[in-house]
Order: C-alpha cells, then sequence, then structure tokens
C-alpha cells in the first residue's frame, strides 16, 4: 500500500510569532519551495568564500590571506541582507567563535539599508493601527528621517499637537528574518567545520541565541514595554532622557514615541555649538551604562551613535529599546567579585569566578588558564589609568579566548558590545578620553558605601587579603572615588559609622582594631597618610555630624554592647 504524505496541523500553517526553531522546521518542511531558492542563493555566495579557504590551505598562505578572507566575508554578509547583517554584527562581539582579523572586519558591518517605499509604509501603519493616516497624523514627513535593516522612521505630528517618531518595520521582515534563521540552521551544521571558529559544541545554537534576541527586536510592543522600564529605572536621572511611548497609536510593527530634538553624540562640533562640555555627555554615558550593568541588571545593550542623542538641555537621550537584556542578582554580585578580584589579582579566583558566569564550563581544567589570565592582565591593571582603555583588555581578552576552551555567554556578548560601543563614541567626542578615569571613580565609590551587604563583604575583599589589612588599596580608593568632583566622603563615612557600631560589623571591628597594631607596631604612618586624604572632606564639624547621625539611627537598646551608654536618668 503506496504511503500518503498527511498535511502538517493548522497551527503550523502560519509562521511563529516568537522564535521555536522546531516549529519552524516543521513549517518550512511542507513548503520547500519557499526555501529552495534563498538556500540556492545563499550557498552560491558562500562557495566562493569556502573554496578561497580551501585554496589557501593548499597553497599554505591561511596566515597571509585571512584580511583578504575577512573583508570578503563582510561584503558577502552586506550582500545577503538583513538577517546577515545583523548574524555578522552578532559573531563581532564573539571572540570566543572569530579569529582577531575576522572580528575586526564584521565590526564594519552596517545595517543600514536604502529606504522602502512610502506608500508601503503608510499602507503598512494603516492595516496595523486600523485607521486612516491621515485620522491618526496631522503630519507625517515625505520622507523617512532614517532607514535600517529591520524598518525606518518618520517623524510626524498627532493631531494633539506632540511631535513624534514613527517607526515602521520592513514589510514581510518576520517571514524574511524565519526564513533565513530556517536556513541558517542547516548551514551552520554544514559549514561549521569549515569556517575559522573555535567550536567546542553546535554551531546551531550560536543560530538559536540570536534568533531569540532578533525576534525580540522586531516586537515593538516589547521594544515599547523596554522603554517605559528602562524609563523607570532613570526616573531619578534628569540628566537621562527616554522617549515616552503613544500606546493608541503603536502595535507589534508600528511604533510611535515621543520626539526628541537633539544631535548625535559623536558630532562634536554640535555639541560645541550647543555650549555642552564632550566630557560630561561622556560621563553621563558611562555612569548610566555602568548603573545598568551593577544596579538595574536591565541594560541597552545597542548603544550605537544612532541611539544616543545630547539635547541642547545637556541631558543624554536614549532611544531604540529593541535589543534589551536582563542581569539576574547572582550575575551582578559575580560580576563585582570579579572586579574585586581584578584589581587584587587573585587570578584564581578570577578563573572561578569565568566558571560560575558561564565563560568555562563546570568541568574545564583552570589551572593551566590561571598563569595566561596572569599574562594578559598583570600589565593592563599595572598600567597608569591614564594609559587604560576598555578595547586594551577586550583585544587581549579575545586572543586568550580563541587559545582557551572560553564561550561568550550570550549575555556578555551584549555587555562586550554595548562597552565597546559606548567607549567609542566617547572617543569620538573626546580622543584623549579613557573609560576608567570615569568608571573607577564609581565603582570605588559605590565600594566605600557599602550600601549593601554585597558591597560591603567585596570591600573586605579589597581592604583585607590573607588576614592582613591593605592600607594602599584604601589610599587608592579614596584618590580614585576623590577625582569625581561630586564625591561627597561624607555619606560614605557615615554609613561606614553606621555598619561598624552595629552586631554586623563586629568582624570587622576586630579586623580594624588588628589592621592597627598588626606586625606588632603601631600603624601610625599609614593613619597619618590617609587623614592627610580625607581632612579636607572630613572637617571635625562635619565628623561630629557624622557621628550624630549615626547614633540616631540606633536606640539605647540595639546600640552595641561595646559603646559606653551614658546615663540618661534624673539624679
Amino acid at each position: 500500500m503506496q504511503r500518503q504524505l498527511v498535511p502538517p496541523p493548522m497551527s503550523l500553517r502560519g509562521l511563529p510569532q516568537s522564535y521555536d526553531p522546531d516549529a519552524i522546521a516543521a513549517h518550512y518542511r511542507w513548503r520547500p519551495w519557499q526555501a529552495l531558492w534563498r538556500f540556492i542563493y545563499i550557498i552560491w555566495s558562500f562557495s566562493g568564500f569556502v573554496w578561497g579557504l580551501q585554496v589557501d590551505r593548499w597553497t599554505y598562505s591561511s596566515e597571509s590571506r585571512r584580511p583578504l578572507r575577512a573583508i570578503q566575508i563582510r561584503q558577502i554578509l552586506t550582500r545577503l541582507g538583513p538577517t546577515f547583517i545583523k548574524v555578522g554584527q552578532a559573531l563581532s562581539t564573539r571572540p570566543d567563535l572569530i579569529a582577531k582579523d575576522f572580528l575586526i572586519e564584521l565590526i564594519l558591518l552596517q545595517d543600514r539599508l536604502p529606504p522602502f517605499a512610502n506608500d508601503q509604509a503608510f499602507a503598512l501603519i494603516e492595516s496595523e493601527l486600523k485607521q486612516p493616516l491621515a485620522q491618526i497624523y496631522q503630519e507625517i514627513s515625505a520622507a523617512p528621517v532614517a532607514a535600517a535593516s529591520l524598518g525606518q522612521v518618520y517623524r510626524g505630528r498627532l493631531w494633539t499637537g506632540e511631535e513624534v517618531a514613527i517607526k515602521v518595520q520592513r514589510p514581510q521582515l518576520r517571514s524574511k528574518l524565519t526564513l533565513d534563521l530556517y536556513l541558517l540552521r542547516i548551514l551552520a551544521k554544514w559549514l561549521g567545520p569549515w569556517l575559522p571558529l573555535n567550536l567546542g559544541h553546535d554551531l546551531s545554537l550560536i543560530v538559536d541565541e540570536f534568533g531569540l534576541k532578533l525576534f525580540e527586536e522586531i516586537d515593538y510592543i516589547n521594544e515599547g514595554q523596554n522603554a517605559e522600564r528602562f524609563a523607570r529605572n532613570f526616573q531619578a536621572s534628569p540628566e537621562v532622557k527616554v522617549p515616552s511611548i503613544h500606546w493608541a497609536y503603536s502595535s507589534t510593527r508600528v511604533l510611535t514615541l515621543e520626539w526628541i530634538d537633539g544631535f548625535k553624540l559623536t558630532d562634536t562640533q554640535c555639541a560645541i555649538d550647543a555650549k555642552i562640555a564632550p566630557d560630561r555627555l561622556i560621563q553621563i554615558g558611562v555612569i548610566s551604562s555602568l548603573r545598568q550593568l551593577l544596579e538595574f541588571g536591565f541594560f541597552h545593550a545597542d548603544p550605537h551613535p544612532g541611539n544616543l542623542f545630547a539635547t541642547s538641555e545637556g541631558t543624554m537621550a536614549y532611544v531604540d529599546f529593541g535589543m534589551m537584556d536582563q542581569l539576574d542578582q547572582f550575575t551582578k554580585n559575580t560580576l563585582v567579585d570579579a572586579l574585586v578580584h581584578l584589581v587584587n589579582k587573585d587570578y584564581d579566583l578570577l578563573a572561578a569566578d569565568f566558571v560560575r558566569l558561564g565563560f568555562l564550563t563546570s568541568d574545564t581544567d583552570i589551572r593551566p588558564i590561571i598563569p595566561a589570565l596572569e599574562e594578559v592582565f598583570d600589565d593592563v591593571i599595572g598600567a597608569k589609568v591614564s594609559d587604560f582603555n576598555f578595547k586594551t583588555i577586550t583585544d587581549r581578552f579575545s586572543e586568550l579566548m580563541f587559545d582557551y576552551p572560553f564561550r561568550v555567554p550570550a549575555k556578555f556578548a551584549l555587555i562586550i558590545r554595548s562597552l565597546v560601543t559606548q567607549e567609542g563614541v566617547a572617543l569620538c567626542l573626546n580622543p584623549n578620553f579613557k573609560i576608567v578615569e570615569v568608571s573607577y571613580p564609581y565603582i570605588a565609590q559605590r565600594l566605600l558605601a557599602g550600601e549593601t551587604p554585597e558591597f560591603r563583604k567585596r570591600l573586605l575583599e579589597v581592604l583585607f587579603k590573607n588576614g592582613k589589612f591593605q592600607w594602599q588599596r584604601l589610599e587608592n580608593l579614596i584618590e580614585i572615588a576623590q577625582t569625581d568632583s561630586s564625591f561627597d566622603l561624607i555619606p560614605a563615612a557615615q554609613l561606614g559609622v553606621q555598619y561598624l557600631m552595629s552586631e554586623e560589623g563586629v568582624y570587622l571591628r576586630r579586623l580594624v582594631v588588628l589592621a592597627l597594631i598588626e606586625d606588632d607596631r603601631l600603624h601610625t604612618e599609614e593613619v597619618e597618610r590617609l587623614w592627610n586624604l580625607i581632612k579636607d572632606d572630613l572637617k571635625p564639624g562635619k565628623l561630629f555630624d557624622v557621628a550624630l547621625g549615626a547614633l540616631a539611627t540606633f536606640s539605647e537598646a540595639n546600640l552595641p554592647a561595646w559603646l559606653p551608654i551614658p546615663s540618661l536618668s534624673a539624679s
């Protein structure tokens, strides 16, 4: 009896709304004709590249011709369109997968594409919002003001008078991305062994990571919710501006949001004309990035020059919240641990942090990695702050990652991209800028303030090593924090006094006493150096206020037993 094909279930006749590789594969399994020509074109595009790699091997010229092959792959990805441009950009943040020459070339990938026709854009707006265009917007620009790989933006005005930006997705984008992602998974299995990748797993897993983020990025409802969450995080920070969302005129493929009057951060001349200090914009950008990572755990993963604007009021505006990610509390704490261990040059503990963060698998033998970490970071940490930049670390670390079994988790690929891009924007404003000149004071202030038990624990790790108090580290922390003119030592001192007086501070009090008399001598010289460093910030009157403020937080019942309590009863 001849076997008959069973038609696919109804649920598979449409494309999935969220990324599901199994559902996508099932969808195209019944529609091979839809994938055939695109597959042939992709194969044809890559065939010359793969053949060139093989010829290079046969002629023993792989090393010398690698820069040429890197340029070739960038050009291929650009020709193949939005999905492949996005894949290339994602891979440019993966030093664990891509050799350095290819990384450098992939970073140059741009996602600017020619705009699509107004008729298509306006028809899509009317279809999505279920209203004629003239009833939605009082005005709309005759041409898009920006066009990228996933959509384009118009400037308009609502009938209520507000100026708005109208973001419109490219026609048939979801179906095009879905088809490309389906074919990419097939190609990943076939091309993986040929590509210059450092893989310990199936390349299709990388495609899946990318697909999940890409589907989030093309959902404009998700983007609007991201923008509102980001705005709530910075609601007490007037220097950071986030456009409001007009939900009545938004959908999954059309987003109407507040128009931001400003200029790109990379336009130095506009900053000068607007009488805005470029260094002030840099400080806002770097501190806001650190707060996203270490405080909120919710960060903007694509802060390129087109997504960051300066306003005439001197504020910095973030736009485009399609590419965001979240860090849990464990990851935030481990990041701070890694920073502390890096500063302390505890490379064995730093290697363990990489395991906890997912850069290394739990069964990895970290012993041979520890000397490599020491070799990479010793020069960087030993360098003066003025000689340091973030790209130095990423370049050196990229080489290490390709030689050892590191794998960059998707979240950290986005973090690396975010930080490198942020530094690049800052360097456009000030070529002499060093990111740590802003970030070090912020981190030092957070450690000195000890606002949470986690930060107090990490401060102790910085100040004590092998049971001995590190006087120089405390001096360095204070000096670094004081490079920020807005830093006030008083709140940190007050928190410190409160902590010392608490039951939680029993262990620290013992350590402080031992630090003063360790090595069988009084450390009067160290104390004097420390006092000279902070005396201008801690005048006697201010110190008295700090002590009173700390005492006010405790009742007589919960004052520590070691503190003398005067009798308050009437004689």
